[in-house]
């Protein structure tokens, strides 16, 4: 036992003394880089701007699923949000991000990368321009919910000398960040490729994206800001003058036509598959050649990155976890998918004189519709990967009653019966009851059909899309539309439309501001638009009055760009049971509020620019307050 005792001790001094070896203590580490030999290498400065890239600010993701959802297109399944229904709205501090750590060290990026003289021309040249991206980038994520805000593009230092006070800078005009994206992606798209297979890392079109959805943005608050006078502040932090607005639509549908020629790169519509709804749902999940993708944040599977949202919100039943359903999509949103005829009807579940319409399958009640509908929302009597969707919510008798259960696929014994059979799909709906369809419908979009997506030790390596071809398409119409080249503008949107199913093509004198607003609900819905659509427009205090939706609302004003959106509602299918009836094992529908929902969405004016923390004024007397704040 003393000898084991006394090896350790003679180790520990030896490797005492060895520790205080000098030359041993002067070696350079072997596993950390220093400064100098960080911008030596093209590897070492790909590695430093991929940290840049992991912290791109996206207002909704894949990884986190409640981004992609809310504001009534949707109901949360999720006991855990039913709170997001039983109230009036949003706190006036809601979206709000303000991280200037990231641009700083963004502008460290750029300080360092120019001093750099070991790079290539050609590789200092594509840093810079994608570190520039980013930081544009942060600036437009800034400005869509703060307005104005300080515009910092040198790596600022803090003296220690205890006057902080050349730090603080005012906010800048709103029109002034909009202006600096602008400029940036003139400046940079050049020193970028025009490489329509690149999608991870900044391109030449994902600048003139950018640079198209910014002067859109910018465009439209000039343009409908005087709609909403008390949403701005007199010295420009907050609003720009409407006599802005032609140069900022004029410049964003020049960007989009860069992307539209070709110039930038080689893009197109995804048009691969012969069911337009899964061609549709397939731009989200097919990493494979996919011309309509510009810029993603990518994931892999060999990497381990990878995202849950599959895991999250896929159709419950038969789940490789038993787990999804979250986002349930709404019937006000069901509702917006036009008719293939161009025209706007109700989802039909009954007559004129309002008896129920009988269908043989639970499908057919969405025939003849955009073919976006089934590639966004899964429906009743659908599948996915290869099993049916078991979304019904009971049998109705003949004397017009309901057997129905309170847990998925519950079994009870019909009249006339002696054997208990399922009375309710597995896939609810249930009220209330979690992880099931609610609404009578899941989310199709972003969802992988890969075998292992909905494990969680596997998960889904979907990319989440940030810029595609369809948007700059609908940039390009909006802007023509507003610059009176309606002609155009119906060329645009009538390709969007066409991959759709919707082959009648609009004319010039069809294109209006209502067409416009709806066109981008349906085409990007869930893809973190809606919301400051909505805003830019300032037509989001109209969607969100605070009053309640009856059932006769929703049939009302469809395709109208300020139809009520306060409340999530359902729709529900049954099965008849009726031996007697030559309508026996036909399926009705029936609209349906969930009892969760009971608060009604009010958009506050304070809504549209996000509160700036107390600490940020604090700190810096030079930051104003937004308005109605």
């Amino acid at each position: 036992m003393k000898k084991i005792f006394y090896i350790p001790v003679f180790l520990m001094l030896l490797l005492s003394w060895s520790c205080n070896d000098d030359a041993f203590l002067d070696r350079p580490p072997t596993s950390i880089l220093s400064e100098e030999q960080i911008w030596l290498d093209d590897s070492q400065v790909l590695s430093l701007l991929g940290n840049l890239y992991n912290r791109y600010y996206d207002i909704g993701t894949v990884k986190d699923w409640p981004s992609l959802g809310g504001f009534n297109e949707a109901f949360f399944s999720n006991a855990g949000s039913y709170g997001d229904f039983q109230n009036s709205g949003w706190n006036l501090d809601s979206w709000r991000t303000w991280d200037y750590t990231y641009i700083r060290e963004i502008n460290l990026f750029i300080q360092k990368c120019t001093a750099a003289d070991k790079l290539s021309a050609a590789s200092k040249d594509r840093f810079l321009a994608e570190a520039r991206f980013l930081r544009a980038s942060y600036y437009f994520e800034l400005v869509k919910r703060m307005g104005g805000v300080p515009l910092i593009l040198e790596p600022l230092t803090y003296d220690f000398g205890g006057d902080p006070s050349y730090l603080q800078q005012p906010r800048a005009k709103e029109s002034e960040i909009y202006d600096f994206i602008i400029s940036e992606a003139e400046a940079i798209k050049s020193k970028l490729p025009a490489n329509a297979t690149e999608k991870s890392r900044v391109t030449m079109a994902a600048a003139l994206a950018m640079e198209a959805r910014a002067a859109i943005y910018a465009a439209s608050i000039a343009k409908y800001g005087v709609n909403t006078p008390q949403v701005t502040l007199t010295s420009g932090e907050v609003g720009i003058p409407a006599t802005m607005a032609t140069g900022y639509y004029t410049k964003a549908l020049a960007a989009a036509k860069e992307i539209i020629s070709g110039k930038a790169g080689a893009y197109a519509l995804y048009t691969k598959k012969p069911d337009l709804s899964e061609n549709f749902a397939s731009i989200f999940y097919d990493k494979a050649n996919n011309s309509e993708v510009i810029f993603v944040d990518d994931f892999k599977l060999k990497s381990g990155k990878v995202h849950g949202f599959t895991i999250s919100n896929q159709p419950r039943y038969g789940a490789e976890e038993e787990e999804g359903g979250r986002i349930n999509p709404s019937l006000n949103f069901v509702e917006a998918f036009e008719k293939l005829d161009n025209t706007f009807a109700p989802i039909p579940t009954t007559n004129a004189a309002g008896t129920p319409l009988y269908y043989t399958n639970q499908v057919d009640i969405f025939a003849g519709r955009d073919a976006r509908l089934a590639g966004t929302v899964m429906l009743p009597g659908t599948s996915f990967k290869g099993r049916a969707v078991d979304i019904w919510a009971g049998f109705q008798l003949a004397n017009g009653t309901i057997l129905s259960g309170d847990d998925r696929g519950a079994q009870k014994t019909l009249p006339g019966k002696t054997v208990p059979e399922q009375v309710v799909g597995f896939d609810g709906p249930i009220d209330g009851f979690e992880f099931t369809a609610q609404s009578g419908f899941y989310l199709r979009k972003y969802l992988d059909p890969v075998v292992g997506s909905g494990q969680r030790g596997v998960q889904s390596e979907v990319w989440f899309v940030r810029y595609r071809y369809a948007e700059v398409l609908l940039n390009a119409a909006e802007a023509a539309f507003e610059l009176g080249q309606t002609a155009d503008a119906a060329g645009y949107m009538n390709q969007v439309r066409a991959r759709a199913g919707l082959v009648t093509p609009l004319k010039a004198s069809d294109v209006t501001f209502d067409r416009i607003v709806h066109e981008r609900r349906v085409e990007l819905a869930f893809e973190g638009h809606y919301l400051y659509d909505m805003k830019r427009w300032r037509i989001a205090h109209l969607i969100m009055d605070g009053n309640a939706i009856n059932a006769a609302d929703l049939s009302k004003d469809l395709g109208k760009a300020t139809k009520r959106n306060t409340q999530p509602w359902g729709l529900w299918s049954y099965k008849i049971y009726d031996p007697a009836s030559q309508n026996n094992g036909k399926w009705i529908y029936k609209v349906i509020r969930l009892s969760r929902v009971t608060g009604a969405d009010r958009f506050q004016f304070g809504n549209y620019y996000t509160s700036i923390a107390d600490e940020v004024i604090n700190n810096n007397p030079k930051i104003v307050r937004n308005p109605n704040q």
